[in-house]
């Protein structure tokens, strides 16, 4: 059975951009991104023809990362291949049992130095002195010391991506990572919305907890990041 709310997911990054992150966004023709330290993932039509391909590479400047997320579309070749990353993009069919946030706490500003220091220790994915502007992230602290977080990124209408999913490796193991996803399932559902989520294929540890907290697999995503001329 196709699930017809979930075409928008095949441009989440795109969808967010002229929706609920618009705020967020820099545009020059078809072609936009998110503002630098927000996040590094860009957005064109479906089938880009080269004046929006020189949109894109103008509204990035020389030398600057693309990250095309999962655009079909190559450009041209003057860009130079940066990286190439198989995925999963996986969604949450139902709603969620209510899973309280006793215990986490609500990331702020006043968080990011911490929260850019834990995504760089553990490499969960693009993080950057801004993120935390795309949504609500969760974090867990032991003796003081963030150990554990997740929160929302992109924000196509009618779902909300969970991401930066993470865990130092000394606390891994006590459920920390499945307590916070089950966390923004919740708030997520209680919003009538639709949680989302990305992962490498390679992550096989990962995909299987998402499995058990009930995530199914939509389609096999490819990322890839060029560099602008």
């Amino acid at each position: 059975m196709v699930d017809r709310d979930a075409v928008r997911l095949d441009d989440p990054v795109g969808e967010s951009l002229r929706g609920h992150h618009a705020h967020l966004a820099r545009r020059l023709g078809r072609a936009a991104g998110y503002l630098p330290e927000v996040a590094t993932f860009s957005a064109v039509s479906a089938d880009p023809d080269p004046a929006e391909w020189a949109d894109l590479a103008r509204l990035l400047g020389r030398g600057e990362l693309a990250d095309l997320f999962n655009c079909p579309a190559a450009p041209p070749a003057d860009w130079e291949p940066v990286f190439t990353l198989d995925g999963l993009q996986m969604i949450y069919p139902g709603r969620a049992e209510t899973e309280s946030d006793s215990g986490m706490v609500e990331l702020g500003v006043g968080d990011v130095p911490e929260m850019l220091d834990l995504t760089a220790r553990t490499r969960p994915g693009p993080f950057w002195p801004r993120t935390l502007e795309l949504g609500t992230y969760l974090g867990i602290r032991e003796n003081g010391a963030l150990v554990a977080m997740a929160g929302e990124r992109l924000r196509p209408p009618g779902w909300t991506e969970i991401s930066a999913v993470c865990t130092t490796p000394e606390v891994r193991g006590r459920g920390h990572a499945a307590r916070l996803v089950r966390a923004l399932v919740t708030r997520i559902t209680s919003r009538n919305e639709r949680p989302f989520l990305h992962v490498a294929e390679a992550n096989v540890h990962a995909i299987a907890l998402y499995e058990r907290l009930g995530f199914v697999v939509r389609k096999r995503v490819t990322f890839r990041g060029f560099r602008t001329p």
